[in-house]
């Protein structure tokens, strides 16, 4: 009884790093892990073309089963990324102080992408970058032969700094989805280290609804010339997330 109370008490007065591990550790169910992961994994997966419901997901996570209506027909792509997700904000947390790397981001993508429909073809690298061209809402992206040294470039130029503000995570997210590394997942790991660069610069991190999709894609087509377009998108979803951790009574500063 004294340990279980331990536990609560402890939990209760952990950063939101910390509160996280914690529940993740003793499996707690209706906090702030177990709601993160649900919505982050849901809405991330949706707006990349994903047909689970939010229930769906919640099912999943919930039960390691899938609950379909009858006669509906699902996705097997759709139930592994959704695996996939969960298993990637696992990591995601495990590596959240850790100064952001390459070998960080792809591993974000294997395991993203392993076990998918993707991951049997010959020209698609799991954990890698792309070997062929792609386009992102109609705008080409960086070469496959230019990709690790834009990558390397990027990530030099950002970890000049030791510490970042909102805006330079946002900067960092539309120059990584410009390059788009990877053949497929770019959008789901981008936001990834959104999540997780926000959590290592203690910022209130957030999570991009479906329902603002077309907001957030605009926001990263109009990045150069409006870029207060996605970051407006960003800090609306964050006072969606700032929210939640005023229920949980997770402190944080509110000029974040």
């Amino acid at each position: 009884m004294m340990m279980k109370k331990n536990i609560e008490t402890d939990i209760a007065s952990a950063s939101l790093l910390n509160r996280l591990k914690e529940e993740m550790n003793v499996g707690l169910k209706g906090g702030i892990y177990h709601l993160t992961q649900i919505k982050f994994c849901y809405n991330s997966n949706r707006i990349e073309g994903s047909r689970l419901s939010e229930d769906q997901t919640r099912y999943i996570y919930d039960t390691n089963t899938v609950n379909a209506v009858d006669g509906e027909t699902l996705n097997i792509d759709d139930i592994i990324e959704t695996i996939n997700h969960f298993a990637c904000f696992k990591f995601l947390l495990a590596t959240a102080t850790e100064l952001l790397s390459e070998n960080i981001i792809k591993e974000y993508h294997r395991i993203l992408k392993t076990g998918t429909l993707d991951s049997q073809k010959d020209w698609f690298v799991v954990g890698d970058y792309k070997k062929l061209e792609n386009m992102v809402g109609g705008a080409k992206t960086t070469l496959p032969k230019n990709v690790s040294h834009e990558m390397n470039k990027l990530l030099k130029n950002y970890n000049q700094q030791n510490t970042h503000t909102i805006n330079d995570i946002i900067t960092f997210h539309h120059t990584f989805e410009s390059i788009h590394p990877f053949q497929d997942g770019n959008g789901r790991v981008g936001r990834l280290i959104l999540f997780k660069e926000c959590v290592k610069n203690n910022i209130v991190p957030f999570i991009i609804e479906e329902k603002h999709k077309l907001y957030y894609y605009r926001g990263l087509k109009e990045y150069k010339k409006t870029p207060m377009y996605l970051i407006d998108t960003c800090l609306s979803a964050q006072d969606s997330y700032k929210e939640l951790l005023k229920y949980y009574k997770i402190p944080f500063a509110e000029n974040d």
